[in-house]
This record gives C-alpha cells, structure tokens and sequence, in this order.
C-alpha cells in the first residue's frame, strides 16, 4: 500500500477545486460539476466534508472515492441501473444527466454514528422509532440491529443540515410519491445486501450507507457514489465482538476518523473550523486508501504530481475541452 511519505509529498498537490471553462458548473461538498446537455463531467476533488462543512482537502482521496465509485457501479448494475457513461481520469466520471431525487436513501445495520442525524445520536436522546422504525430499549453503540433499516435523509440546501425523515413526512412534503418510496427502499435493500456479502469475504462489515437516485426517462438511476468511505461506515469483521464486548470503538475505514477528531476538539458543524494538521490529514489518506484496496481487492496505484493538469489532458483526449 502507499506510504506516509507519498502521501506526505502529494499534500501541496490535494485538489481543492477545479476551474473548467467548459458547460455549466455546480459545486458540491465533494464534486465539482461541469452540465454539458444531456451528459455531466463530475471531477472528484479531494476535498472532505462532515457535519455538512467543507473542512479540509485528503491527498488521493479524490481519485479513492471515484476509483472505488466505479468499482461498485459495474458491481451492481444488474440490480439498478446507473448513471456511468465513462472514465475518463482517476478523478473523473463523465455520466448521464438525470433529474436527481431530493431524498437520500439510508440504510443501517448497526446502531452507531455521532452526527445529528445518526441513529446512536437519537437514541442517547430517548428516541425509540426512528424515521418509522421502532428500536427496542437496551441497545448498545455499536451493536447489531435485528435487521437492517431504511432511514432517509432529505438533502439539504448549503448552510443547512441533512434531516432524517420517515415515509409519512416524505410524503406529506410530497418529496416522493408513495410508489417512488417503495421502489427506492426496495433497490436500497438489495444494494446493502450485496454490497455486504462482497465486503464480508474481504473481511469487513458494511455498517451503514446512503444512496442516492434520480429519474431517466422515469426509471430509477443510482448516482453519485456507492459505498465509498464518504458514503458508507465499515469495520473490521475480525475484532468487532470483541471490541463491542469491552464497549470500546470499532477499528474503522471510514471518514468518522476526521468526524470524531473534530468532534473532540468540540467542534459539531457549528463555528469555525479548527484547524486540521498536516498528520491528521496523512492518516485519514491512509484510511482512504486502506479502504479502497480492502473493500475491493484491487491496489491502489497514484502518483505525486498536478492532478488538474492530469484532468485537463484527460479531458482533451477525450474531446471533452
């Protein structure tokens, strides 16, 4: 696997963002978007949100994200179709532009988590039925759940947070239709168990994910990103057990790592951001890229350079520029 030294090398080269003068561009937490008509060019930048703030940039966490994306695209196609024309770059994925749903499809395994829209979080509070699922008293952080949950999130506008949601207020907001919810939680269901069972054989535990949909032609598309370490929590199978009898925390491979540092020094989204140093941000590339060759078997392979002048010449050949 990559070492610290690289990693330490590629710091000053983390794309932060991108500048393309080409079609229509919308900035995400994560993505850089270019609307080219019916197709988009999403550049994966390395930058890292949590608690809804943009806080930091993660050398190669870009190209983990995208690689590991793509990986679980052609994995799954067979269950819902995607949005994936092409790849064009390490960072960068051309697809179809599709009518984005304004729901995120959640589900969770296991009770966990120390966002405000997390599960453990909600249940310190006393909450018992969360988003429509009711929870038995005496559960534990981190333990299993009976079965797996669907707990959707609305998708919230810049400054404000993601709010967890059950079918009656989905409905009542008319953000979905009744037979849209359905279908959604159906596709999400079966997108968990197989991403689960691929996992489980590398060793890992797929604790909890989102997903996100939008429309074609009126048939459901999966977009975005698919179990990646932004999208999904995952622990090692190994010491679970142990470490959840002991009621210590889980060894992760998932962006908590930043979400808990930042939630030691007090900070929770609200403020300014504290400062995030140098090897912190080492660590967290190395989680990234520990995730990326554990979830699916593959090495990961990079080099220290200009990510945007790598992007640029990629988009020539392609004849996107």
């Amino acid at each position: 696997m990559i070492g610290k030294e690289l990693i330490k090398k590629q710091l000053d080269f983390a794309l932060k963002e991108t500048n393309l003068s080409i079609g229509t561009k919308y900035k995400g937490k994560v993505r850089d978007n270019y609307l080219l008509g019916k197709k988009r060019i999403i550049i994966t930048t390395d930058r890292i949100s949590a608690f809804d703030r943009v806080l930091t940039a993660i050398p190669f966490k870009g190209q983990v994200l995208n690689q590991m994306a793509a990986f679980w695209f052609e994995k799954t196609k067979h269950i819902c179709k995607n949005h994936v024309l092409e790849v064009p770059d390490p960072n960068v994925m051309v697809v179809k532009e599709c009518e984005a749903l304004p729901v995120e499809a959640v589900v969770r395994a296991y009770i966990t988590g120390v966002t405000t829209t997390s599960i453990w979080y909600n249940y310190q509070k006393g909450i018992r039925n969360f988003c429509g699922n009711p929870l038995p008293e005496g559960l534990k952080k981190n333990q299993k759940l009976k079965e797996p949950i669907f707990t959707p999130s609305t998708k919230a506008e810049k400054s404000f947070h993601d709010e967890s949601v059950g079918k009656a207020e989905i409905l009542k907001r008319n953000l979905l239709t009744e037979g849209q919810f359905e279908r959604m939680k159906e596709i999400s269901f079966k997108l968990f168990e197989l991403g689960s069972k691929l996992v489980e054989k590398q060793g890992i535990i797929l604790v909890d994910t989102k997903y996100e949909f939008g429309l074609l032609g009126g048939e459901f598309v999966l977009i975005d990103e698919i179990h990646t370490p932004d999208s999904s929590r995952f622990w090692f199978k190994d010491t679970y057990k142990e470490l959840f009898e002991k009621g210590e925390e889980q060894r992760k491979i998932d962006k908590e790592y930043i979400r808990e540092y930042l939630a030691n020094k007090g900070f929770t989204g609200q403020g300014e951001i504290p400062e995030i140093p140098d090897e912190i941000r080492i660590e967290a590339a190395l989680r990234y890229i520990q995730a990326f060759e554990l979830v699916t078997g593959q090495q990961f392979k990079a080099k220290v350079g200009d990510i945007k002048q790598r992007i640029i010449n990629n988009l020539k050949k392609g004849g996107y520029l």
